[in-house]
């Protein structure tokens, strides 16, 4: 199994990015291989809208998105981590986002017909972290739902949707307990859910 934390901030080492990377360190704990992706050592482009992925499901754009795709489609989960700027994800996490649609998959006459590529298959799971400045929790926006709707109708099951307010300067994260429980509590119940998925497959299969 592999689990894939991808940051959409623009900084590498910054509160979001440290919070996913405790979260794979307990998805770890599981005996679970993880990997780290930050965003913004990609260059992304934004989607067109040209459906070129129609028949084939993957992307016509030449970019560094290609060397995304295969990690994300052989992953059993995504944690998925943004800074909230004006109340929702930063740019290159909805480029992202919106660069994941050619797994999305419409019946060739009726648009109110579709399916996910990762459905199909069987479905994946995935969590969320948004990270937010302010230390009101309305300002987190839709930061948060915006990750996990896209992920759902991806046909990803996510796990956690956790909102984490009051950071800003580079290393708070780290000395703030209540948001390290909060990104462990992801990376855990993350692990636990894919161990649980394996187990009943497992029965299944006897």
């Amino acid at each position: 199994m592999k689990v894939i934390g991808i940051s959409g901030s623009p900084r590498n080492n910054g509160n979001t990015s440290y919070l996913i990377q405790r979260a794979l360190e307990d998805v770890e704990k599981y005996g679970i291989e993880t990997k780290m992706v930050n965003l913004s050592d990609y260059t992304i482009a934004d989607c067109i809208g040209c459906e070129g992925c129609k028949r084939t499901y993957s992307c016509v754009i030449k970019d560094d998105m290609q060397e995304l795709y295969p990690l994300i489609l052989q992953a059993d989960a995504l944690v998925l981590g943004s800074p909230t700027y004006f109340y929702d994800v930063t740019a290159i996490m909805k480029a992202f986002l919106d660069r994941m649609y050619c797994i999305e998959v419409f019946d060739d006459e009726d648009r109110s017909v579709w399916m996910s590529v990762n459905e199909a298959m069987g479905g994946k799971l995935a969590s969320v972290i948004s990270v937010c400045e302010q230390e009101d929790d309305r300002d987190t926006g839709h930061a948060a739902l915006t990750m996990k709707l896209t992920l759902q109708s991806l046909g990803y099951r996510v796990t956690d949707s956790t909102e984490i307010i009051n950071l800003f300067g580079r290393g708070e994260a780290a000395g703030n307990d209540k948001a390290v429980y909060l990104a462990m509590r992801n990376g855990q119940r993350l692990a636990k859910t894919l161990l649980l998925r394996n187990k009943i497959r497992s029965n299944i299969n006897k």
